[in-house]
C-alpha cells in the first residue's frame, strides 16, 4: 500500500531547509577564526570574543542543547535502530542545538587553532623569550582587566581567591612532576581548558600553560597535520598515530569537560558567583609564574633577555587592553 501523502511528506528529506544563506555562514566561520586565535593563546579568550561580536548567549545556549540525549536521539534517527531512518527528526534534532551555527563555528576556530598553533611551534623553537614574553602580557593585561571587573566582600571570596592563586603559581611549571607528562596528563588538560574557553576572560590556552602542555600540545598538532597532509602523498602512517593518539586524547578529554566540568563551573557561578569568580580571576593572576619559569628554564635571565621579554610582553598586553575596550560593556559578574 503506498505511503499516505503526510507520511511521505513527514519523511521527506529536507537538510537543505535549514541551511543558513551563505552570508550567516562567512560571518559565523569569521568570528571562529576569531576565536579560534584567541583561545589558542593564554590571557585572551574567545569567550570574550563571543561577547564582543554579540553570540556569547547563543553559544551557551547551542553548548548548553548538546547533550549525550540530543546526540544519541540524532544518531539513533539516522539508523533503522528506531522506527526506521528518519531524516526529518534528524534535521529537527538537529536544529535544537543550533547544528549549522556551532559546526560552521568549530570549522573556524580549527582553522584558527591549527595555523596560530603553528606560528607558536616555530616561535618556541626559535624565539622562546619573544613567546614567552609576550604571554605573560597577554596574562597580566588579563589579570588586571578581570581583577577590575570583581570585588571580594566576603571571607570566602577571600579564601577562594587565595586557593586559587596558590594552585596556579604552584602549578605552573611543576605539573609535570606531579602528573607525569604521560596521556593521562593531556586528557586532564583537555577537560579543563575546553571549559575554561567558553568563560569570557579565562582562556583555555593559560591553563595549558599552567599545565606546562601549551607548547607541546601546538608542536604535536603541528605534527598531526603534516602527517596527514604527508599521508596524502604516501607518507607514512606512523607519523599520524603518534601525534594523533595525543590529538585524540585531547579532544576526548574536551568532550568529558564540555558535558561535566564546564555545566558544573556555570552551577558554581549561579550558586556563589563572588567565591567562584574570585577563584577562577585568581587563577590568572597565579599563572604569571608560568611564562617567566619557562623562560629561567629553557635560555635564562640576562640583562638582554629581560629587556626583550619585557618590551613583547607590553605588546601582548596592549592586544589585551585594546579587546577589553571594545568589550567595555561586558560585566563579569553577568556571566
Amino acid at each position: 500500500m503506498p505511503s499516505s501523502p503526510d507520511h511521505a511528506t513527514d519523511e521527506t528529506p529536507r537538510l537543505g531547509a535549514s541551511v543558513p544563506p551563505l552570508r550567516e555562514w562567512a560571518s559565523t566561520y569569521l568570528i571562529g577564526i576569531f576565536m579560534g586565535s584567541a583561545d589558542a593563546v593564554p590571557g585572551v579568550s574567545g569567550g570574550t570574543i563571543a561577547l564582543i561580536v554579540g553570540i556569547y548567549e547563543r553559544l551557551i545556549t547551542a553548548i548548553t542543547a548538546v547533550t549525550p540525549r540530543a546526540v544519541l536521539g540524532f544518531l539513533k534517527a539516522l539508523t533503522p535502530l528506531d522506527g526506521g531512518v528518519s531524516v526529518r527528526r534528524a534535521e529537527a534534532i538537529f536544529d535544537d542545538v543550533d547544528g549549522w551555527f556551532l559546526l560552521t563555528l568549530l570549522l573556524g576556530i580549527l582553522t584558527a587553532v591549527i595555523i596560530v598553533t603553528r606560528i607558536i611551534t616555530v616561535l618556541n623553537e626559535s624565539a622562546p623569550v619573544v613567546l614567552y614574553g609576550f604571554f605573560f602580557g597577554l596574562i597580566a593585561a588579563s589579570a588586571v582587566v578581570l581583577l577590575r571587573a570583581i570585588s571580594i566582600r566576603t571571607v570566602s571570596a577571600g579564601v577562594a581567591a587565595v586557593a586559587g592563586f596558590l594552585l596556579a603559581f604552584l602549578m605552573s611549571g611543576q605539573a609535570e612532576e606531579l602528573f607525569g607528562g604521560g596521556l593521562p596528563l593531556v586528557f586532564v588538560a583537555g577537560t579543563l581548558a575546553v571549559s575554561a574557553m567558553i568563560l569570557p576572560g579565562l582562556s583555555g590556552s593559560l591553563i595549558l600553560v599552567i599545565l606546562g602542555q601549551h607548547a607541546r600540545l601546538s608542536e604535536t598538532l603541528s605534527e598531526f597535520v603534516d602527517g596527514l597532509a604527508a599521508l596524502a602523498t604516501g607518507g607514512s602512517v606512523d607519523a599520524v598515530t603518534g601525534p594523533g593518539t595525543v590529538v585524540v586524547t585531547f579532544i576526548a578529554g574536551g568532550l568529558i569537560g564540555l558535558f561535566t566540568i564546564s555545566r558544573a563551573v556555570r552551577y558554581a557561578l549561579n550558586r556563589n558567583r563572588e567565591v567562584t569568580l574570585a577563584f577562577l580571576v585568581a587563577l590568572v593572576v597565579g599563572a604569571l609564574r608560568a611564562p617567566v619559569a619557562t623562560v629561567r628554564g629553557e635560555v635564562g635571565f640576562s640583562t638582554e633577555t629581560l629587556v626583550t621579554f619585557l618590551g613583547v610582553s607590553v605588546v601582548g598586553a596592549v592586544v589585551v587592553l585594546a579587546l577589553d575596550y571594545y568589550a567595555a560593556d561586558f560585566e563579569i559578574e553577568e556571566i
